[in-house]
C-alpha cells in the first residue's frame, strides 16, 4: 500500500509541475439540453452513472475484480470533480447494496445531520417568517454534516475487496491531468449568480472577467487532488478529524454573510447508519424495494405504484394514465409532507403507511372523471399530531448503478442539494446546502413540523435509488435519479415503464415526465406530454409545463444479458462488457 501510495504522490506533484500554468435562478439543476440515448449491453458487468469519466472510472474497476462497491467508490469520486453541481464529499447520499454472495440487501444512510447548534427557528427572518431560499442557501447557515466520505468507507469496510487507494486512481488521475469542461457544467456556471463569490470556485472555474472556462477547457483541481491523497493514505478519519474538518469548520463558520455554526466536534461525532430496506411487492409480484426514513423515497414510491397500478393497462402517455399517476402523486405526497422525517427523532409510522388496507382506502379517493385538487394526508394514529408542510428540495443529486461480475449490485444516490450546494468550496470540493431540506417552518397550525430542523438531525429526503427482484428472488432492475422532489414522480414511472408497459431501458429513461407532488400538474416541456395539458385541464387539472431534468441510470436483466441506459437529460454513460 506504500508503494502505491508513493506512486500516486509521484504523479501528483509531477502533474501539478506539468499543469502550473493550465489555469490561468433559474432552476437548480437547469435544463441542458437533450441528447440521444444510447443503451449498453454485458454479461458480465453493468455500470450507468452521470458522466463518462465517471462510468469509465467504474469499468476500470470493474475490469480489475473489484466489487460493485468498488466501482461505485471510484465512480462517485470522479464525479465530485466532473459534475461538482450535483455531489461530492461535501455533501451525503442513500446505498443500496445486494451482496450476491450473502444473497442479501442492506441499506446505507450517509445523510447529512444538523450541527448540535441547530434551533428549529434556524430559517426565520426576525419577523418570523421563512427566510428567502437563497438567502438560507448561500453560505455556512445551510451547511450539515457531510455524510459521503464515511457512507463510501462503511460500504467498502463491508463490500470492497481492492485496495482502498486504488480506488481513488481514476479521480487523482483527472484531478492531476484535468478534465475537459463539459457543456453541461459551463451552461450552469454561467447561469448561477452565487459560485463566483467564492474565490476558489471562482479561480478553478471562471475567466478574470467573471465569465465560465469555456467547455472543452481543461479543468485542473489540484486542491481536490491533495484531498483525495490525503484520504487515500490515511482514510476518511482525517476527512472528520483532521486538517480537512478543521478547515471545513473555519470555512462554514467565518462566511463573511451567511456564517454557520458546524463545528470540529459535529464532524468528529458523524456516523453512518445501516437501516432495513423498505420493500414490498408490486405489478405482479416483483419484490420493489428502496431507502427506509430519513429518506421518503422507498415508502413513497410503493405507495405511488399502488395507486397508480390501474395504468399499468393503460398507454403510457394517455390521458387518463398521466390523469391517474398524478391523482396518485397527489396522495403520496400528503403523507410525505405529514408523516416522514428523521426516524431518530420522530415515530414514523412505515408499517401503517404500506398497510395494504390503508392503501387500498386511499385509492378509493381517485376519480376517474376529475382531479381531487389537493389532497389531505390520511389519518394514522391519534396520538400523531402534526402540522405539514415541504421544504424546496432541489434538484442537484446524482444517481448511479452498477452490477459486478457476482451479480452484486449498488444503487446510489448523493447530492450536495441546490446546484453547487451551500457554494462554500474547501479543498477542491463544495460544501452542501442540505440543511435547507428541512422545513423552514417549525409548526403550523401550531402543530410540530416532523420534518422541523433539530440538533444532529438528518433533513427529510427524496432520494429514491431502488432495487428490483424477480419472483425467483433475482435482481431484476437498478435504477435511481436525481430531480429533487420529483425524483419518486421519476422512480415511480420508470419501473412501470420498465414492468408494466415493457419498455427498454433506453425507451423508459426518454419517457416524457409528468406528475403531481400535491400541487399542480407538471408535464415536461417540450415533449408529447405538453399536449394533455387540455385534456387534463378539463378533468380540473392545474397544470405547470417544465423542465424536468431527471438523470435516471437504469440497469435492466434481460436472459443473461444486463441492458444499460442513462438518461438523455443530463450527460451520462452505460457501459457494460
Amino acid at each position: 500500500m506504500h508503494k502505491l501510495i508513493g506512486i500516486l504522490l509521484a504523479a501528483l506533484w509531477a502533474g501539478l509541475a506539468a499543469n502550473a500554468f493550465a489555469e490561468a435562478p433559474s432552476q437548480p439543476e437547469a435544463a441542458s439540453g437533450v441528447t440521444a440515448v444510447k443503451e449498453a449491453r454485458g454479461r458480465l458487468f453493468m455500470a450507468v452513472t452521470a458522466n463518462l469519466l465517471a462510468t469509465d472510472a467504474a469499468v476500470e474497476i470493474l475490469r480489475a475484480g473489484g466489487t460493485a462497491a468498488d466501482a461505485a467508490i471510484a465512480a462517485q469520486l470522479v464525479l465530485n470533480l466532473v459534475e461538482p453541481q450535483s455531489s461530492g464529499l461535501g455533501g451525503g447520499g442513500f446505498l443500496l447494496y445486494h451482496d450476491a454472495r450473502e444473497n442479501r440487501l442492506r441499506a446505507y444512510d450517509g445523510r447529512e445531520t444538523a450541527p448540535k447548534a441547530a434551533r428549529p427557528e434556524r430559517f426565520l427572518g426576525s419577523d418570523g417568517k421563512p427566510l428567502p431560499f437563497f438567502e438560507a442557501v448561500v453560505g455556512g447557515r445551510s451547511v450539515g454534516v457531510p455524510g459521503l466520505p464515511a457512507l463510501l468507507d462503511l460500504v467498502y469496510r463491508n463490500h470492497g475487496r481492492m485496495l482502498w487507494p486504488k480506488l481513488f486512481g481514476p479521480a487523482l488521475r483527472l484531478a492531476v491531468e484535468g478534465f475537459p469542461m463539459s457543456p453541461r457544467l459551463h451552461k450552469l456556471l454561467a447561469e448561477d449568480r452565487y459560485l463566483r463569490e467564492d474565490s476558489a470556485a471562482r479561480r478553478l472555474y471562471y475567466e478574470t472577467d467573471g465569465r465560465p472556462k469555456s467547455v472543452g477547457t481543461r479543468i485542473v483541481n489540484r486542491a481536490y487532488g491533495f484531498a483525495l491523497l490525503a484520504l487515500a493514505q490515511h482514510g476518511t478519519k482525517i476527512f472528520y478529524e483532521g486538517p480537512i474538518a478543521r478547515d471545513i469548520s473555519a470555512a462554514v463558520r467565518a462566511h463573511p454573510k451567511n456564517p454557520g455554526d458546524l463545528s470540529e466536534p459535529d464532524l468528529a461525532g458523524y456516523k453512518p447508519v445501516e437501516r432495513e430496506p423498505v420493500c414490498g411487492e408490486r405489478l405482479g409480484g416483483y419484490r420493489v424495494c428502496g431507502m427506509p426514513p430519513p429518506s421518503s423515497g422507498g415508502i413513497a414510491v410503493l405507495q405511488m405504484l399502488t395507486f397508480a397500478e390501474p395504468v399499468s393497462q393503460q398507454a403510457p402517455l394517455a390521458p387518463e394514465t398521466v390523469h391517474r399517476f398524478a391523482e396518485s402523486g397527489r396522495l403520496t405526497f400528503a403523507d410525505r409532507a405529514r408523516y416522514l422525517a428523521d426516524p431518530a427523532f420522530v415515530d414514523i409510522p412505515v408499517k401503517a403507511l404500506l398497510d395494504p388496507a390503508y392503501l387500498a382506502a386511499r385509492a378509493q379517493l381517485i376519480r376517474a372523471e376529475a382531479s381531487m385538487g389537493r389532497a389531505a394526508a390520511g389519518e394514522l394514529s391519534a396520538k400523531q399530531s402534526l402540522g405539514e408542510d415541504a421544504p424546496a428540495e432541489l434538484p442537484a443529486t446524482t444517481h448511479l448503478s452498477i452490477v459486478d461480475a457476482e451479480g452484486s449490485a449498488v444503487a446510489m444516490t448523493s447530492s450536495v442539494e441546490a446546484a453547487f450546494g451551500s457554494r462554500i468550496m474547501v479543498h477542491g470540493f463544495l460544501l452542501n446546502n442540505q440543511l435547507t431540506d428541512f422545513s423552514f417552518r417549525p409548526e403550523m397550525d401550531g402543530k410540530p413540523v416532523a420534518n422541523r430542523v433539530e440538533a444532529g438531525k438528518r433533513p427529510l429526503s427524496s432520494m429514491a435509488p431502488t432495487i428490483l427482484y424477480d419472483k425467483a428472488g433475482h435482481v431484476a432492475a437498478i435504477l435511481g435519479s436525481p430531480g429533487g422532489s420529483q425524483i419518486i414522480n421519476y422512480v415511480a414511472k420508470t419501473i412501470l415503464a420498465l414492468l408494466a408497459w415493457n419498455l427498454t431501458p433506453a425507451e423508459a429513461v426518454a419517457l416524457p415526465h409528468y406528475g403531481s407532488r400535491n400541487g399542480p400538474t407538471e408535464l415536461e416541456r417540450g415533449t408529447q406530454a405538453e399536449q394533455l395539458r387540455p385534456a387534463l385541464e378539463r378533468l380540473g387539472h392545474t397544470v405547470s409545463v417544465q423542465d424536468m431534468t431527471s438523470g435516471l441510470s437504469v440497469i435492466l436483466r434481460r436472459g443473461d444479458d444486463w441492458i444499460g441506459a442513462a438518461d438523455p437529460r443530463r450527460e451520462g454513460a452505460a457501459r457494460g462488457e
